[in-house]
């Protein structure tokens, strides 16, 4: 048996979907549909217009830069 812990922004996505009610995947539209900007600018999005706090922000924008990006 391992205990392999999720790491990076992944990690985030439980509390981001038990403290908002929405499913990761809206949270990654949303910031898709922002591109291009950059990271702080979809950061700066999330918290001021969804009330995010900014590390579950910081996470979401940076799993979907870093899939773009792949």
């Amino acid at each position: 048996m391992t205990d392999e812990r999720i790491r990076g922004p992944t990690s985030y996505f439980p509390s981001i979907e038990k403290t908002y009610g929405r499913p990761v995947a809206e949270w990654q539209a949303l910031v898709r549909q922002r591109m291009p900007a950059k990271h702080m600018e979809l950061v700066a999005m999330l918290k001021a217009e969804h009330g995010m706090g900014h590390g579950h922000a910081n996470a979401i924008v940076a799993y979907v830069l870093s899939q773009e990006k792949g």
